[in-house]
Order: C-alpha cells, then sequence, then structure tokens
C-alpha cells in the first residue's frame, strides 16, 4: 500500500491524484503564461517527482511552448498539471487543487518581474525576478 501525503482533482472530481510524498518545493507564479492557462493574477506551485504522484481519469494535454505540456480535465477544463524539458525528472501540481488547499505553504515568489501592478500580496516570501533557479531574490 502505497504512503499517502495529500489527495486533490480537477472541479468535477473525474481527474483525481494522490501524492505519496511532500512537495519538492513550492512556489507562487506570477508569470504570464501561467496566468493566461489558469485566468488567475498569480498560481501555485508544487513540484514532485513523477514518481510521488498517482492519477486516476483520463487527462488531456495541451502543448504550451515547444518545451512544455500543460494537462487538464477534459470535462470540466481544470488545470491539473505542468511539465517541462526546463524541468526535466518533475511534475508541477497546482497547489490549491489539493483537497486541503491549507496543506499548501509557498516558499518563494517567482517571475516578480511580470507580477501584476494592481495585486498586492503582503508576505515576507523571498521574491526573484525570474524563476528561482539559482537567481538572486529581490
Amino acid at each position: 500500500m502505497t504512503k499517502v501525503w495529500q489527495e486533490g482533482g480537477c472541479l468535477c472530481g473525474g481527474v483525481r491524484y494522490t501524492l505519496s510524498a511532500p512537495p519538492k518545493w513550492t512556489a507562487l507564479c506570477h508569470c504570464e503564461s501561467c496566468r493566461r492557462a489558469v485566468s488567475a493574477p498569480v498560481v501555485a506551485w508544487m513540484g514532485f517527482a513523477p514518481e510521488q504522484v498517482v492519477w486516476s481519469g483520463e487527462r488531456s494535454c495541451y502543448k504550451s511552448s515547444d518545451i512544455a505540456t500543460r494537462m487538464f480535465c477534459p470535462t470540466c477544463g481544470s488545470q491539473m498539471s505542468f511539465e517541462s524539458t526546463r524541468w526535466p525528472g518533475e511534475v508541477h501540481l497546482y497547489g490549491v487543487s489539493l483537497d486541503d488547499p491549507e496543506a499548501f505553504v509557498p516558499e518563494l515568489h517567482c517571475h516578480t518581474a511580470e507580477h501584476l501592478g494592481w495585486l498586492q500580496v503582503a508576505d515576507d516570501l523571498p521574491r526573484y525576478p525570474r524563476s528561482a533557479d539559482g537567481a538572486a531574490s529581490t
């Protein structure tokens, strides 16, 4: 039996996932691509090794760039995951798709150079103008 850390899924319940461990990292992303994908001002991400995620239900995919694929529920349209050749061996999931979204604890803000000026997020988390991969925070 697989150990369960958390579970989550889409709006209609047609796509579900079970996570066997806490995320490798968490972030709040402000990039335009992520914002447009979910029609939200900021996106809560969690990173996992593929073997930590067990899926049920059918997902559809959309190749959103030459390096990235976004998976979603074909029934309700909920975005479910993101995979990119930039981060091989990782599956990125939406933090608020957890059944218990309070279990998502953000560690940083990334792509703040694309931050929407009308959104003010008052926290003390590190902020990175681009990806947090080795970048200096601001």
